[in-house]
């Protein structure tokens, strides 16, 4: 389960500000990929936060509510769009919505804990833990807000371009959604850059 060991050691090493960053999204052919950064306050304690994935969609959404309405927990996410993802490829798609989140998160934190691997050029100290949303009650917020803002978004896109089933795989790279993919050609939505669409579009002509 996570805690706030990470960030008490950065606090103790002399930090005064630490945010947890995480992503939703880098898997998927087609969508956005979501950010967040999370500022919790001092002894922030819950029973069931954990990483996103190890959790129910109901769960998630009831977490949702809870972290981005509370007046304590500071907050900002980022969805960095398709066209940014096929143009700079997806990890440094991802590394600039995190740097944005970030710098726009008030207060400013000094220190983050980043899940996965060190970004490059983060505009601040950062410490990465690989699954660190596991580990980090600050990541494992981000990773809520990140993943529930990004589900919402792909249910909505679902009903702007019906047929890829959106709303049930969310974009990930399922059977169903190859399927769709074969029968109904990329959506504007589609990540040109991906391998399986990409030679699908050369399929097409």
């Amino acid at each position: 389960m996570p805690s706030l060991d990470h960030e008490q050691a950065l606090l103790a090493a002399g930090f005064r500000c630490v945010a947890g960053v995480d992503e939703a999204g880098r898997g998927p052919l087609a969508g956005p990929v979501s950010v967040a950064a999370v500022l919790l306050p001092k002894g922030f304690c819950h029973p069931v936060l954990n990483d996103s994935k190890q959790l129910s969609e109901r769960r998630r959404e009831a977490l949702y509510e809870e972290l981005t309405s509370r007046a304590d927990i500071h907050w900002h996410a980022e969805m960095v769009d398709v066209a940014e993802i096929d143009r700079v490829n997806i990890l440094q798609a991802t590394w600039s919505g995190m740097r944005r989140c970030v710098n726009a998160l008030r207060p400013r934190p000094d220190a983050a804990l980043v899940d996965g691997k060190p970004v490059r050029d983060f505009p601040i100290h950062h410490v990465a833990l690989v699954k660190g949303d596991s580990l980090s009650y600050s990541i494992a917020a981000a990773s809520i807000i990140a993943k529930v803002r990004r589900d919402r978004l792909m249910v909505a896109l679902a009903e702007r371009y019906p047929g890829y089933g959106f709303e049930i795989h969310k974009g990930y790279p399922t059977a169903a959604h190859r399927q769709a993919l074969q029968r109904l050609g990329p959506c504007p939505e589609h990540r040109r850059s991906f391998g399986p669409v990409a030679q699908l579009e050369l399929q097409l002509g």
